[in-house]
C-alpha cells in the first residue's frame, strides 16, 4: 500500500471513530423567554461517565449548540461555530475539532490548537439542586 491509500484509509478509520463518540442526534427545544431548561433526567446521555453531551436546536435559532456536562460536574454551553473562518466544529471524546484548518477546542471551548486565537463562544448555564441545566441564549462569552 502506498502512502496516499494509507493516510486516506487512516483518514477514514479516525473520521469513523470520532462520528462515533459524538452526539448523533440534535434535540430540538423551545426557549422561554430567551432560556432554554432542559432536565438532567430527560437526558441520560448527560450523565456518562467523563462528561456527556447533547448537541440541541433552540427553536428560531440559527444553529445547534452543544451541552457538555465536564468531568467536575459543572454544566457548559457552546457554540460550535469555529472562531477562526466560521466552519463548524465536530465534538469528538475529548475536545472540538474543526475539520476546515484543523483548530481544536477543549471541551469547556478553550482553544488547544491553532489557526483559531479565540474561544469558542459560551452562553451561561447553570444546574439547579433538582437536575434542571438553564440555559440564557440571549447573551454569549
Amino acid at each position: 500500500m502506498d502512502r496516499r491509500r494509507f493516510v486516506e484509509s487512516g483518514t477514514l478509520a479516525l473520521a469513523g471513530i470520532l462520528v462515533g463518540c459524538a452526539p448523533r442526534f440534535t434535540t430540538i427545544v423551545t426557549p422561554d423567554h430567551g432560556r432554554v431548561r432542559l432536565l438532567l433526567r430527560n437526558h441520560p446521555e448527560l450523565s456518562r461517565p467523563g462528561g456527556g453531551a447533547i448537541r440541541i436546536l433552540p427553536e428560531g435559532a440559527a444553529g445547534p449548540l452543544y451541552v457538555v456536562m465536564l468531568e467536575s460536574g459543572e454544566a457548559l454551553t457552546v457554540s460550535p461555530v469555529c472562531k477562526h473562518l466560521g466552519c463548524i466544529v465536530e465534538l469528538n471524546a475529548q475536545e472540538f475539532v474543526c475539520p476546515c484548518h484543523g483548530s481544536r477546542y477543549a471541551r469547556n471551548g478553550a482553544v488547544r490548537k491553532g489557526p483559531t486565537q479565540l474561544p469558542l463562544d459560551r452562553f451561561p448555564t447553570r444546574m439547579t439542586e433538582d437536575g434542571v441545566i438553564e440555559i440564557d441564549l440571549r447573551m454569549s462569552s
